[in-house]
């Protein structure tokens, strides 16, 4: 723990140092920027040249600038499909905070020529070096979508479920998944925020964007990712806006969401409120399940409702400080609770039934933000992220009693639970988070970046049945303690065509625990573990603009993942320790290329990659006759090709279309399934995504939209190809699946009102070991939206 120590005892007391040491003579101004119809523009490009100053409007059109002395300057603005707006104005030198607004006016015969281009951050993402897809939320803001559903519309992504809302899933990217994708909200780990804040049950509204990197991830994410990370982006520019939302629909949904914000304009005082509530029963209809007819003395297949299979979940998030002061751009601190409760119906096929088997939980964490722009000197910028959080959770398996999948008793057994001998698993898990970014604007060609993430976890379980807990592991907290240290560089060469980041990342893993049961090759013993390794990662992210609009992409990264504690130290009952366990490492390359053409009202854009993945160390789970273990099993190479191409005609027509092939294939040197492609995952599958709608056809200020989203997946092996039974259970089948949702919008989307039909056609839809999806839904959405 000794350079963790140091790390942070240094990132503390520079924040301190800067904090103290803020510049009393620099000015900010801020304003909005506007179309003549007084509409904002988000991405326009905001600068005063003279003082080398810039930004870019944020999504309600606001901006801010710091600046470093009073006086006279131009002010210019400008933005795609606008003509280029210049403005004297005067910085009085006062420590208030000054408003300049400006208006843009249409230039509708030269929308390819506008002098200095605004872009979206979206865009910004495109071009740079990263192999990262990124998706605005806000044509989907009144959907009834979770971000998984979002997330499995884009290229290279998989999402594939075991059930209804909240149940489990696998996230895969380009063929890496499980644990080997880190996911983040606001460049904050996800692990941080409990069990019951997941992707399955976080709405779209919540999201202003997601950002999704493919094998090579930046060192700003502070990540000890394999495959690849996702970073949900929040709305955190717009200053006083309140959204609201609520859905029902089949199976006895309900999905409620809130979030808003306000900011008063002469204290900088801020309040931020967020939450939503997911309740279902999941009782949907299970088709020709296999089970057996004493009455005919043969299996038949037969339609059954699901049953134990209910979720519920809820979150609340507050948090007060300060805006836009002298001394942080953000300050903030909050408190955020979650809980969730979960029936489990089956294990992992649909062959076993459960029928009182559930979970339940909740979480607690109270966070501090920090963020300021040129602090202390002109083009350093300071993140700062801290937590201390606790989680509480519990796995009943308590009944006697045997089910079918009628939902009836079966038979009884005493001795054991449903899954295995009756318990009561209490588990508390306590960690803390430190995330912290310096980040240094050089000149206008180079800039550097320094991230350091520390997690630092407790975890003690409890057997309440039994009141012996010496053959529980974890009656005593063990520790796990992780440190992420990024470093990049950026350049930008030859009048910006050229983008270059290298970065280079040391991974410190610190593990200890008191009494670790292990098998040491003779028998099961029980002992003290300690274990402190250092890793070092590296990687390049280059970008070549050939045309304003076209480009070509490299990147390749050497990454790790480090083991979780029940990967380590088991889980206190059935799963062993394994303290020799090494990360999970991979050498990732990506090459890919885009391109956007505008032509008068149509825009085109398209975008292709191909990568390679070769990695070794998997982590897998063993199981025997009593104990369960994971170790360090398999190398693998995964080679593939996605792309996806856009097109859309001013507001009215949008269509985007995508397809990813993978082949994954193990490498393991002697085994009998070397270079077959690896099983239950899905090698070639698709998206295709048709929207149409109108402004003002129902009133003015209203919006008719109609949206027809297709998913194709191909069929696939469900076991290895050389170990196949009859042909029905080998494969999972080729699947088509088709979503619609019809939305109508009034007084400028601040009532909206939403209709939608998930697997529209009732088609058979299978996910991991053959799980059935739902069948056709239908879901009603109102969301109450103003700022």
């Amino acid at each position: 723990m000794q350079i963790n120590k140091i790390l942070l005892t240094g990132l503390l007391c520079a924040f301190h140092f800067f904090t103290l040491a803020q510049n009393a003579t620099q000015f900010r101004i801020t304003g909005k920027i506007q179309s003549t119809e007084n509409q904002p523009i988000e991405g326009a490009s905001i600068r005063i040249r003279t003082l080398k100053a810039g930004t870019v409007s944020a999504t309600d059109g606001s901006y801010q600038l710091s600046l470093i002395k009073a006086g006279q300057y131009t002010i210019e603005a400008s933005a795609v499909g606008y003509l280029t707006r210049k403005q004297v104005i005067e910085i009085k030198n006062t420590p208030e905070l000054q408003t300049f607004d400006l208006t843009l006016q249409h230039d509708d015969q030269q929308m390819q020529t506008v002098n200095v281009v605004g872009k979206t951050e979206k865009r910004k993402l495109t071009e740079s070096g990263f192999n990262v897809n990124a998706i605005e939320t806000k044509a989907l803001a009144n959907t009834t979508a979770d971000l998984n559903q979002v997330l499995s519309r884009s290229t290279g992504i998989r999402v594939r479920e075991s059930g209804g809302l909240g149940s489990d899933f696998n996230f895969s990217i380009n063929g890496l998944s499980g644990k080997q994708v880190k996911f983040f909200i606001d460049g904050i780990p996800m692990e941080s925020f409990g069990n019951s804040m997941s992707l399955n049950n976080i709405p779209v509204n919540l999201a202003q964007r997601i950002e999704i990197y493919k094998g090579v991830v930046p060192v700003e994410l502070g990540a000890d990712a394999l495959g690849g990370a996702v970073n949900i982006v929040t709305n955190q520019q717009v200053k006083q806006y309140l959204d609201m939302s609520y859905s029902y629909g089949s199976f006895n949904s309900h999905r409620a969401s809130l979030s808003g914000r306000y900011t008063d304009p002469k204290t900088g005082l801020t309040f931020n409120a967020s939450g939503f509530y997911n309740y279902a029963d999941n009782n949907y209809t299970m088709k020709e399940i296999e089970v057996y007819d004493y009455a005919q003395s043969k299996y038949v297949n037969r339609n059954f409702k699901r049953f134990n299979d209910g979720f519920r979940s809820g979150m609340g998030q507050l948090e007060l400080g300060y805006r836009d002061k002298s001394w942080a751009d953000v300050f903030l601190v909050g408190m955020l609770y979650s809980s969730a409760y979960k029936e489990i119906q089956t294990g992992a096929t649909q062959e076993k039934v459960f029928g009182k088997v559930h979970t339940y939980g909740d979480f607690a964490m109270p966070s501090l933000k920090y963020k300021k722009n040129d602090l202390f000197i002109k083009g350093l910028n300071a993140s700062l992220f801290a937590t201390y959080a606790k989680e509480k959770s519990s796995t009943v398996d308590t009944s006697t009693s045997r089910f079918d999948w009628t939902g009836n008793v079966i038979g009884y057994d005493k001795n054991f639970g449903e899954r295995d001998q009756l318990s009561i698993w209490k588990y508390t898990n306590n960690f803390a988070i430190l995330r912290a970014n310096l980040s240094y604007l050089l000149n206008d060609n180079n800039s550097f970046s320094l991230n350091y993430a520390l997690s630092a976890g407790r975890r003690k379980a409890i057997e309440t049945l039994k009141s012996d807990q010496t053959a529980n592991a974890l009656d005593v907290p063990n520790k796990l303690d992780k440190g992420v240290l990024g470093l990049s560089w950026q350049n930008q060469s030859i009048n910006e065509r050229l983008s270059t980041s290298v970065f280079a990342k040391q991974y410190r893993l610190h593990t200890y625990i008191r009494e670790a049961k292990y098998y040491n090759g003779t028998g099961y013993v029980k002992e003290e573990a300690e274990k402190t390794k250092i890793y070092y990662g590296y990687g390049v992210a280059t970008r070549y603009k050939i045309t304003e609009g076209t480009g070509l992409k490299a990147s390749y990264e050497h990454a790790f993942r480090l083991p979780e504690v029940e990967e380590l130290f088991g889980d206190g009952n059935t799963v062993l320790a394994t303290p020799g366990l090494s990360p999970e490492e991979s050498d990732n390359i990506n090459l890919g290329l885009y391109a956007t053409k505008q032509v008068n009202d149509h825009h085109f854009t398209a975008e292709a990659s191909v990568f390679y993945r070769k990695a070794k160390n998997f982590i897998q789970l063993e199981v025997s006759n009593i104990y369960a273990k994971y170790r360090n099993v398999g190398n693998t190479q995964i080679t593939g090709v996605d792309g996806e191409i856009r097109y859309s005609y001013k507001d009215l027509l949008s269509f985007t279309v995508n397809a990813s092939y993978m082949n994954a294939v193990k490498k393991d040197p002697g085994s009998a399934t070397k270079d077959e492609r690896i099983p239950n995952q899905p090698w070639l599958f698709g998206n295709a995504d048709l929207g149409i709608g109108k402004n003002d056809l129902l009133g003015k200020g209203s919006r008719l939209q109609l949206n027809w989203f297709t998913q194709y997946t191909h069929w696939f092996y469900l076991y290895w190809p050389d170990r196949a039974v009859a042909e029905s259970k080998s494969k999972i089948p080729g699947q088509t699946v088709h979503n619609a949702s019809l939305t109508y919008s009034v007084k400028e989307g601040k009532y909206n009102f939403s209709l939608e039909s998930r697997n529209i056609f009732d088609t058979m839809a299978y996910d991991n070991f053959r799980l059935q999806k739902p069948g056709r839904a239908f879901f009603l959405k109102f969301r109450y939206f103003i700022k």
